[in-house]
């Protein structure tokens, strides 16, 4: 015989070859339920926990806020305080006119930042709220004197008025 006549050995054909995913059993793939619903519950896991990342990032940013803001108080009272008791030969001059600009401009930048004053001129009633007391009278229920000014951010009070009362 020939390399020419020679034919390839034949290969057996069994029955015992393994399935294809077409002939898969039921059971051995996953349902199609199941995966929907894994899939739901991953999309609602990602979101609570995006919602709570914003959440978390916007509390962060407000408490930054809070803290450089009241860290700023001390330095408005300063200049508050060297504005009011400008000497009287002074108070042409056009530096002292540029201290008092400069409370305005701070006191517009702080509004815009929603800053606000908590108002404690005299006869002012007390609010424990807002107000803290340091020397009182008999009733206590009427503000006498502002010692310190205090201030609200949004609505919070993030330092009291320092104030005397009746």
């Amino acid at each position: 015989m020939s390399k020419k006549d020679a034919t390839p050995p034949a290969v057996p054909t069994t029955d015992t070859a393994q399935p294809t995913t077409a002939q898969a059993t039921p059971s051995a793939l996953p349902d199609t339920a199941q995966l929907t619903a894994d899939l739901q519950r991953l999309r609602a896991d990602f979101e609570n926990y995006r919602k709570n990342t914003d959440r978390e990032k916007s509390l962060l940013v407000a408490a930054a806020e809070r803290k450089t803001i009241a860290k700023m108080l001390p330095i408005l009272d300063d200049i508050e305080l060297a504005a009011a008791h400008i000497p009287a030969d002074l108070a042409d001059n056009t530096w002292a006119q540029g201290i008092a600009g400069l409370t305005k401009k701070l006191d517009i930048t702080l509004a815009a930042l929603g800053v606000a004053k908590i108002p404690a001129t005299a006869g002012t009633k007390f609010d424990p709220n807002f107000h803290e007391a340091v020397a009182s009278g008999e009733n206590g229920e009427q503000i006498t004197a502002e010692l310190r000014s205090g201030y609200t951010l949004n609505g919070e009070v993030i330092r009291p008025a320092m104030v005397n009362t009746d």
